[in-house]
């Protein structure tokens, strides 16, 4: 596994639980987030826990300025970053028309650009040495009609699948991970208490599990990483059903 692991988004959730299961396996740590409280507090249990090297970064990463910060510290030769997790992003209502087209926008650059511009720079760095992992946290709904977000994580799961084919053979794999509803403050952040997210026990998952089978097929170079045996039949289904019954399946959850 990585020397050092660069996580966006790592103040809770999926990216706080790749920070501990990462420096549980003794990888030193760059947190990225928008919540210096969080971060520090973060690092300072995995530095007594794990006695690793973790670096605070605390970054806007829609703000040009402060993104800027995060590439190129992607890009520090000197202290060379050999996983990237492009793990920041928030959900938005499912309802196109009556969003505000602003805050699609905010959410189609962190989803999109902002994932693109830190592969971008972690890249050149990767190949030069010969070796890196970079991980693009998609979702389930990249396979399923699911408004933006189901269009934003599509892309990244295109992309990541293109990027593996391009420069694996260079020593550079990339992995989209694709899981389904997940256990995590996600959708609390957008307003919603738990329980009250519209969704059968049977479709969530346990975010150290999750990350747990999604390090195991980084580690196996694997393009695409789909977590659970349930998720992975539903992905499945997806490429037989018909569109409109996928699009109404979309429509579950919040």
């Amino acid at each position: 596994m990585a020397r050092t692991a660069l996580i966006t988004g790592a103040s809770s959730g999926l990216g706080a639980e790749y920070a501990r299961q990462l420096a549980a396996r003794g990888t030193d740590l760059v947190l990225v987030a928008r919540d210096r409280s969080a971060l520090t507090a973060l690092a300072d249990r995995l530095v007594s826990r794990h006695r690793v090297e973790v670096e605070v970064l605390p970054a806007d990463l829609l703000d040009h300025r402060q993104r800027q910060k995060v590439e190129r510290r992607l890009g520090d030769a000197a202290r060379p970053i050999d996983m990237l997790v492009n793990n920041a992003g928030f959900g938005l209502p499912l309802s196109f028309a009556r969003n505000d087209i602003e805050d699609e926008v905010h959410h189609l650059r962190l989803h999109v650009e902002v994932p693109m511009r830190l592969t971008h720079a972690a890249l050149g760095p990767m190949l030069a040495r010969g070796g890196g992992r970079i991980v693009n946290i998609a979702s389930v709904a990249g396979f399923i009609p699911r408004s933006t977000y189901g269009a934003c994580k599509g892309w990244l799961i295109s992309f990541s699948r293109w990027a593996n084919t391009r420069y694996a053979a260079r020593g550079v794999t990339t992995t989209a991970v694709c899981p389904g509803f997940t256990h995590t403050n996600f959708h609390e952040r957008m307003g919603l208490p738990p329980g009250q997210e519209g969704l059968a026990d049977w479709m969530w998952l346990d975010a150290d599990d999750v990350v747990a089978q999604s390090l195991r097929d980084i580690a196996r170079g694997k393009a695409v990483s789909v977590p659970s045996l349930r998720y992975k039949a539903i992905v499945a289904l997806t490429r037989v059903l018909p569109a409109g019954l996928l699009a109404s399946v979309g429509e579950r959850g919040r």
